[in-house]
């Protein structure tokens, strides 16, 4: 089995085919797909492949939203910790965490009412970490000035 890097139940990871240096994640081993907040998105054709325009907020205190897109990988219906299924669209773009770089799916949702921008599910996960749900940023503390929940 390969080493796997050690993560606690929340962590700062990147996003850098998007832009996003930093963003609070939940690392949630109970979700099956990782999901990131959106204000709002917009559909649209590029060379007759579908794209989607959002704006995202990366939960850095006073830090403004910012705008990002990408392909649309794919629609689904995805059910949320509330029971409520919802279609969401997928985006395949590359995550940045603990010195491991993965392309991975991700979910666009309305995550307004919970404490973490990101949550990083057990898909994006599996064989590449661990995680000690007693633990929190294990791969390194939030940027200076931030206080996380």
């Amino acid at each position: 089995m390969p080493h796997r890097v050690l993560l606690g139940w929340r962590e700062w990871l990147s996003l850098p085919d998007l832009g996003i240096v930093q963003v609070r994640a939940k690392v949630d081993t109970g979700a099956r797909s990782s999901a990131l907040h959106v204000l709002s998105h917009e559909i649209f054709l590029r060379d007759g492949v579908e794209h989607v325009h959002f704006l995202l907020d990366s939960g850095v205190p006073g830090a403004a939203p910012q705008h990002a897109q990408a392909p649309v990988l794919d629609r689904r219906r995805v059910t949320d910790s509330g029971g409520h299924v919802t279609e969401r669209i997928f985006i395949r773009t590359r995550l940045f965490l603990a010195g491991v770089s993965w392309p991975a799916e991700v979910n666009l949702a309305q995550r307004k009412n919970m404490l973490f921008p990101m949550l990083l599910g057990r898909t994006a996960l599996a064989g590449r970490f661990l995680v000690d749900p007693a633990s929190s940023f294990l791969q390194g503390e939030p940027p200076e000035g931030l206080n996380p929940p």
